[in-house]
């Protein structure tokens, strides 16, 4: 059943109608596009009382207005704050809850580009991160310091999908007096409620699913009570601001976000099931399928789940691998994901966890299941494992 949001409608009539007022735009279904940066008052009394809603194209235009408030509706949140990527967005976050000499706990499956903000960037700013293991649940009150202001979680977990107790970490951060951020992206708010789950602060890459074409680099941090005017502050300060045009095809992408995240919900598990059939497919992970160790937890936080996900082969040589991928025809080798395209890409997990071993027995390749039809993308994929079985 849909999720029915404060009005009573379901989350895809929700996503129809937020953020915009045809009424407003002279009657036009989508809110206009405002290409500006200087904004002129009448008087030099109106000049000094800084009247009206807008100042600056940096400040907020009725387009990022009309995507903010939809991104607020859809969220929960008290405050919606717009930025160029979702690395982006996780700065912002992070930067507007920490100050010189706290202490970070960070999730050991984090987006590899979030470690690297906090190992290099944080590290200069004075501010030590901790990783932790995704499975640690509540306990994660045993890590924490006088001097832990945060806890970082992404669940599932970047490359190996561990799907994070939400709601045991947030009792255990709040009851010390640490906030909770999490990267929310892989689900959407469609499918998991952050801030429903003890979230205070939750980014996302707007460059994935709510973009949904592969031609737009957009992000937001949407954040509840006082974490919302630290936010709104540091959001400023920063000066950070999203072009017309992406923000534009952001509210495009939005509109449709609920269609098409079923079709890569459904498409992704018909495929992964596929896979765990297969000889040459040691493990296949993916929180939506029953057998998945997270999948208990994924029941009952998640709505759904979206077309990422990831296998570990058999052992076999590199060679292998890449007789695998370079013949594959619909399935692209590029970074992101989201978007209407099938991607696959290799990667070892080694290189990027600190606190959890991640050692896995075969090679591991990561796949995005877009919106091309299943039995063509299977058929594809079992040429791959043939190869990869002959070149074994």
């Amino acid at each position: 059943m849909a999720r029915r949001g404060s009005k009573g409608f379901g989350s895809l009539t929700e996503l129809v109608l937020a953020g915009r007022n045809p009424q407003d735009s002279f009657g036009f279904v989508n809110p206009p596009v405002i290409h500006g940066s200087t904004v002129l008052w009448p008087t030099v009394d109106d000049y000094k009382r800084m009247t009206g809603r807008y100042t600056y194209g940096r400040r907020g235009t009725p387009t990022s207005d009309a995507l903010s408030d939809a991104l607020r509706l859809i969220e929960g949140g008290d405050h919606v704050a717009l930025v160029p990527s979702g690395i982006t967005a996780v700065a912002l976050a992070l930067l507007s809850l920490l100050d010189a000499g706290d202490h970070l706990l960070m999730v050991d499956t984090v987006y590899e580009p979030t470690r690297r903000f906090c190992d290099s960037m944080l590290k200069r700013l004075g501010v030590e991160t901790s990783y932790y293991d995704p499975l640690v649940g509540g306990d994660v009150s045993g890590l924490m310091r006088p001097t832990t202001k945060a806890v970082f979680v992404e669940s599932p977990g970047s490359l190996t999908f561990e799907i994070q107790d939400v709601p045991a970490i947030a009792g255990a951060a709040h009851a010390r007096g640490a906030a909770v951020v999490m990267d929310n992206t892989w689900a959407t708010p469609l499918f998991f409620r952050a801030h429903d789950h003890g979230v205070d602060v939750s980014v996302s890459a707007g460059t994935k699913y709510v973009g949904g074409h592969a031609d737009v680099m957009f992000g937001w941090v949407s954040a509840i009570g006082p974490y919302a005017g630290a936010v709104r502050a540091t959001h400023g300060t920063l000066g950070l601001c999203v072009g017309p045009d992406d923000m534009f095809l952001a509210l495009r992408g939005l509109r449709t976000l609920g269609v098409r995240l079923a079709h890569h919900q459904a498409a992704a598990l018909r495929v992964a099931r596929w896979l765990d059939s297969r000889p040459e497919v040691a493990r296949v992970m993916h929180p939506g399928l029953e057998s998945d160790p997270g999948h208990a937890l994924w029941k009952r936080d998640f709505s759904g789940a979206s077309g990422l996900f990831a296998i570990e082969l058999e052992p076999g040589p590199d060679d292998a691998v890449a007789a695998f991928l370079d013949g594959l025809e619909l399935f692209g080798l590029g970074f992101s994901w989201g978007g209407f395209e099938s991607l696959a890409i290799p990667y070892d997990v080694r290189k990027v966890r600190t606190a959890t071993s991640g050692v896995t027995g075969g090679p591991t390749i990561r796949l995005h299941i877009g919106l091309e039809d299943v039995e063509d993308l299977i058929a594809d994929l079992e040429g791959g494992l043939e190869r990869y079985a002959d070149a074994s």
